[in-house]
């Protein structure tokens, strides 16, 4: 088995991008979800309830975040505030139940054009070096286990052979396949068999070490086609015919979500991935 794909998501819930290679630091892939847009109570606004935000581009060079939209041209954010300019604004941000989270205000710039798009108020806001969050996953994840504003873990990891399997099955009912791109992985795996995923207590992917999290509960984002904002009713009504949670049936699951044990390094595509036993307690 290799890693097939490998994608980050500069903006929680905005477009994301493939990379071919990604630098690791303790929140996960250096790049991924270090920017969120929130509301004037500092809440993060999501696909959920804004599919319009998958019409916003990202890309990132190695100081400036950029985004993009058809009729909105572009707007660009230091990736880091300047040192020698006035401290960034500091906000209270939440995401889900991590509340009170520290990030950096992007300032107005960045909060109109995003709102013009958007057509909802909004600010961007930033990871910077007060920003710190727990992942609040009990009898997962270790005091060592940190998160940037990603829904819950540093990683979400899919196989090839399982999006395969769920296309097939979307044919047989016949409906059109699926990419990728619905569901938002960091990782992508080729090689192994449909679910595999599921059963892997951790992995290591080239020279980085991760420990598995638990199943990816999956929620209507799944049915936003990426490029265009449009919804349907897949894939949710298909995966709710085989994928429902044992423990909470009203859970459908797609996916595995991962922490990573190796804090530094680099993944790149085409990196071997091995299945490693689970750690002694």
């Amino acid at each position: 088995m290799h890693l097939s794909g490998l994608f980050i998501y500069p903006v929680k819930s905005l477009r994301g991008c493939a990379v071919g290679a990604a630098d690791l630091d303790e929140l996960g892939l250096v790049g991924d979800r270090r920017f969120m847009v929130v509301d004037s109570q500092g809440r993060f606004l999501t696909q959920r309830a804004h599919p319009q935000m998958t019409l916003i581009a990202t890309s990132l060079s190695p100081d400036t975040l950029t985004l993009s939209a058809q009729g909105a041209g572009i707007c660009s954010v230091p990736r880091v505030a300047a040192r020698e300019s006035a401290p960034p604004l500091l906000r209270r941000v939440s995401v889900w139940n991590s509340d009170g989270l520290t990030a950096e205000d992007c300032g107005d710039a960045a909060a109109e054009w995003l709102a013009a798009c958007l057509r909802v108020k909004c600010r961007l806001v930033r990871a910077g070096p007060a920003f710190h969050r727990p992942v609040l996953k009990p009898g997962r994840a270790l005091p060592s286990d940190v998160v940037g504003f990603a829904d819950a873990y540093p990683f979400l990891l899919i196989s090839e052979a399982s999006l395969s399997d769920l296309n097939q099955r979307l044919a047989a009912g016949g409906e059109a396949p699926l990419p990728m791109d619905r569901f938002r992985p960091n990782l992508v795996v080729a090689g192994g068999a449909a679910y595999d995923e599921d059963t892997w207590p951790r992995v290591r992917i080239g020279s980085i070490a991760l420990r598995a999290g638990g199943p990816c509960a999956r929620c209507a984002v799944t049915t936003t086609d990426q490029l265009t904002a449009t919804r349907g009713r897949e894939p949710l009504r298909t995966l709710a015919t085989y994928r429902r949670d044992a423990e909470d049936p009203t859970d459908v699951n797609f996916g595995q979500n991962f922490f990573h044990e190796s804090k530094r390094g680099i993944l790149r595509v085409g990196d071997p991935v091995e299945i490693l036993a689970a750690a002694r307690a």
